[in-house]
C-alpha cells in the first residue's frame, strides 16, 4: 500500500514583515492543536530558501484534507502568508524505497 504525506510550504505574503508575536502565536496553537491531533508528520521554519518561511508535512488521509488544513493556517487566513501543497509519496526500507 502506498503511503502519502502532503507537505505544506508556507510562502512569505506582501504583509508577512508585519507579523506579530500574537500572530505566531495563533500559529503555534495551531500547530499544537494539529499535532496533539495526530495530523502533523514535522513541521519547522526554513533557513535560506528566500521567500519561504516554513514547512508543515501533513499526515492526513487524503490531499482534501491536508488542503482544508492549509486554509486554517492563520498565517494564511490573516493575509500574511500563502502556501503551496505538493503530495510526497513516501519512500523507506518499508517499501524498499519503491523499488
Amino acid at each position: 500500500m502506498d503511503k502519502w504525506l502532503y507537505v505544506m510550504m508556507i510562502k512569505r505574503g506582501k504583509s508577512y514583515n508585519k507579523v506579530t508575536k500574537a500572530v505566531i502565536a495563533r500559529h503555534v496553537e495551531n500547530l499544537k492543536h494539529l499535532d496533539a491531533d495526530g495530523k502533523i508528520e514535522l513541521c519547522g521554519p526554513l533557513k535560506g530558501y528566500p521567500g519561504v518561511a516554513g514547512m508543515v508535512i501533513f499526515k492526513t488521509q487524503s490531499y482534501e484534507e491536508a488542503e482544508a488544513l492549509c486554509k486554517l493556517e492563520p498565517l494564511v487566513v490573516e493575509g500574511y502568508a500563502t502556501y503551496t501543497l505538493a503530495s510526497l509519496q513516501v519512500a523507506d526500507r518499508n517499501n524498499d524505497y519503491l523499488l
